[in-house]
């Protein structure tokens, strides 16, 4: 590690002149010699960084972005050109280009900040052995020797001997607790980050083989940092630790105000936009109207968030317009409510059984030829004759027979002149 931010002793010069000058502002507050003074003077070098680095942040979401959107392509390049390399690797460069996405975004932010970190270990390393460095001169490095945060030197480890501990003016155990904790608090902030991050603002609907080696990272990455942090000096960790918070706080605010597309995140950020838009009836700042337009603009093209904002939209009696704002309006209600209303109305689909029964009960209401009718008609045409009555011969009809009309046969009802009764019946 020393050997390393060696490497970086170009830029030790400028990052000790910033910590001498913070030092100067809360030196005035808490003391010269306080932890206070110092660690405080390290979290603001932290923080003059990160604005620094934030055009390179939104260049890293962007790209993030794009990465997301060009996975399901990588994979079509892959899978027709899995047996040339050379061809893959030409047909992904074509890709980037066109798309104007660069794969290296992404790790922008932390390449940026590495000087400064290696920088900073370097300075803090001088001040542990007690030589100079940078704008820092013999009085400000034993003022910095001095310093202790919560009991435990700026400049001390987690792997220090007993000896060099002391040398600090410290106990091994206040060292190793102190660090112990800020190791943790580090790991766990940058779990939490990536975390947020796959959990959130990642579009659940593209399964690629990148959001599985984001998962794979959200749990590599604080065990690495884990590991290397029991070789950092306390004010190395504060320096991690608060790099590690800014950019949890940074990306929540990303992730709450710029959802992805197609994100827990975008649905929840458009239900909180439906809310403000429906109780004051319009889209009141440039931003969120920038939003709706882009909305508007999508049409067919709408994922499943999208599409719920306009039918609340609807719902509510308002149209957005292609300019991003909103309008009244009567038909969308009716549309809305109207598409409930069909969906609610459709009748269940009905078995085979059912539907001969239902056929056969409106035949029967209307006077119709139903399957009982075409049993009792079976039955009553049968020419046979009364029991006691001999036919006549020739084939002749016998007497007293029921005769029936072809109005009757057809209709399967009994009209006119009734059956006659049995001559044995008493009644």
């Amino acid at each position: 590690m020393d050997t390393i931010a060696s490497l970086f002793s170009f830029i030790t010069t400028p990052v000790s002149w910033i910590i001498v000058q913070f030092h100067k502002l809360y030196g005035a507050i808490f003391g010269p010699d306080t932890g206070w003074a110092w660690g405080l003077s390290i979290v603001s070098l932290v923080i003059l960084i990160r604005i620094c680095l934030i055009p390179l942040f939104v260049k890293q979401i962007k790209s993030t972005r794009n990465m997301q959107a060009l996975q399901p392509k990588m994979k079509a390049i892959q899978e027709r050109y899995k047996n040339d390399r050379q061809r893959q690797s030409e047909e992904m460069m074509k890709l980037y280009k066109e798309t104007g996405t660069n794969p290296l975004s992404s790790c922008l932010p932390i390449l940026a900040q590495s000087p400064f970190f290696f920088a900073l270990y370097h300075v803090l390393s001088k001040i542990a052995s007690g030589d100079e460095i940078g704008v820092l001169n013999q009085s400000l490095v034993n003022s910095a020797r001095e310093a202790h945060i919560f009991g435990a030197p700026i400049a001390a480890k987690f792997m220090d001997d007993p000896a060099k501990v002391e040398a600090l003016n410290a106990s091994l155990t206040d060292v190793r607790i102190v660090t112990a904790i800020m190791i943790i608090m580090m790991s766990a902030s940058q779990f939490y980050t990536q975390r947020q991050l796959m959990q959130k603002n990642v579009d659940l609907t593209v399964k690629t083989p990148y959001m599985q080696q984001q998962k794979m990272l959200m749990y590599i990455f604080p065990v690495i940092f884990a590991v290397m942090g029991i070789n950092f000096p306390v004010g190395v960790l504060v320096y991690w630790l608060t790099t590690n918070v800014w950019t949890m706080g940074q990306q929540m605010y990303v992730i709450n105000q710029n959802p992805t597309p197609g994100s827990k995140a975008q649905d929840h950020y458009l239900q909180r936009l439906l809310k403000g838009v429906v109780a004051h009836g319009e889209v009141r700042s440039r931003r969120k109207r920038s939003v709706v337009q882009a909305i508007v603009a999508k049409g067919s093209d709408r994922n499943e968030n999208e599409r719920r904002f306009i039918t609340g939209l609807a719902k509510a009696g308002l149209a957005a317009q292609a300019d991003g704002t909103v309008t009244k309006s009567e038909t969308a209600v009716a549309e809305a409510e109207g598409g409930g209303a069909q969906r609610r109305q459709q009748p269940k689909r009905q078995s085979k059984a059912r539907r001969q029964s239902a056929t056969g009960t409106v035949g029967a209401a209307k006077g119709e030829e139903g399957p009982a009718d075409s049993v009792s008609k079976t039955s009553l045409q049968k020419d046979e004759p009364a029991e006691g009555v001999q036919p006549k011969a020739g084939g002749g009809k016998a007497t007293g027979s029921r005769q029936t009309k072809p109005g009757q046969a057809k209709s399967g009802q009994r009209k006119g002149q009734q059956r006659p009764k049995h001559p044995s019946s008493k009644k």
